[in-house]
């Protein structure tokens, strides 16, 4: 036994021996360069340097001279800040959201409205009932951020597209709805250019907008992180910004609206400009509010969007369709075709009375 117990011991010895003769030695000149950035090639915690940090104790005096090698010399001024190239999309990029590429094209993009479900599978039949993208209601609807990344999440590359209207041009609003995934943003009841310029902001990252870039489901290799170029680095050629003209006040600036950098499209809210002009479809007061919004996408070369029933109003060229309960009653009836609504009406009992 003792004989054994000894071989073993020479054997393990002698493997060790050689897995580290194997194990190449890292010469001092090879080790990796200093870099100003603390996580990269960090594989010694607490003996990472910053060539570039300032001194300890000492003010560097940043704010007024720069580094050798900097692009932005002399005082720092964030008006003449020369923006870097290192989220700039790879050479020869291709568009990879079918919306925007489609709108690009001159197609016509229709919206399916999910209005009430919080349901992922109802979201996702929606999503592959034939749409460009899902209209996902948050500005008319109590559902919580929460239930639409879980809806979007469940089937990412469906063939419709994560879409939503938020309530308002808001940061929070936008950046819940773009982290969680979605690739159109509908804003309603834009008023002024202002207004249109800070939905742009939070819709973009810079240089154009303002976006931070905080993470979400929508960076995961699961929805938009393994796409072509990298999500940051094309997700501002691939968005698509809509802008919703409803009122009075924004139709008296439509022209300003529309030609705000970044706004894809001006939709013509069929409903709220009624609501706010006092005037129903088809009146000549109406019809003078709708022809607004037209003229103004038109002049700016901006996508023109409204409601369902106006696909073949002339320039319309992006719509709303109705929702996942009107969806459902629709197709049941062209389904059942003349055996629709050919239930029994008994005598007596709570169905008696069934219309």
């Amino acid at each position: 036994m003792r004989h054994l117990l000894s071989v073993a011991l020479v054997c393990a010895v002698l493997g060790l021996a050689a897995l580290v003769a194997q194990t190449p030695s890292t010469p001092a000149q090879q080790q990796p360069a200093p870099t100003a950035d603390p996580y990269a090639n960090n594989a010694n915690p607490g003996a990472t340097q910053f060539p570039l940090a300032a001194p300890a104790g000492k003010d560097s005096n940043a704010l007024m001279v720069a580094p050798p090698g900097a692009t932005n010399q002399g005082a720092f001024n964030p008006a003449t800040w020369k923006y870097g190239t290192a989220f700039n999309p790879p050479a020869g990029s291709k568009i990879w959201n079918p919306v925007k590429l489609k709108l690009m094209q001159g197609g016509k993009v229709t919206g399916g409205t999910l209005f009430s479900s919080t349901d992922p599978a109802t979201y996702c039949a929606m999503a592959n009932a034939g749409y460009d993208f899902i209209w996902t209601e948050m500005q008319h609807n109590d559902r919580d951020w929460g239930a639409a990344a879980r809806m979007w999440r469940t089937c990412p590359t469906a063939k419709a597209v994560p879409g939503v209207r938020i309530a308002y041009t808001d940061e929070r609003e936008i950046q819940h709805a773009l982290d969680a995934g979605a690739l159109v943003i509908v804003v309603p009841t834009v008023d002024s250019k202002e207004e249109a310029i800070e939905a742009r902001n939070w819709t973009y990252f810079p240089p154009l907008g303002r976006r931070s870039n905080g993470g979400g489901q929508a960076f995961d290799a699961g929805m938009w992180g393994g796409v072509p170029g990298g999500y940051r680095q094309t997700i501002n050629d691939n968005v698509v910004l809509i802008v919703m003209i409803e009122t009075l006040d924004g139709l008296k600036d439509a022209d300003e609206i529309a030609k705000v950098p970044g706004v894809t499209a001006v939709f013509a809210a069929s409903g709220d400009l009624g609501n706010f002009s006092g005037y129903r479809q088809g009146t000549p007061d109406y019809e003078r509010a709708i022809n607004i919004v037209h003229d103004a996408a038109f002049k700016a070369g901006k996508r023109l969007c409204g409601p369902f029933a106006w696909r073949d109003r002339p320039d319309f060229t992006c719509f709303q369709a109705g929702s996942e309960t009107a969806a459902i009653a629709r197709g049941v009836a062209d389904e059942l075709g003349t055996l629709a609504n050919t239930q029994a009406k008994p005598e007596v009992g709570p169905y008696a009375t069934q219309k």
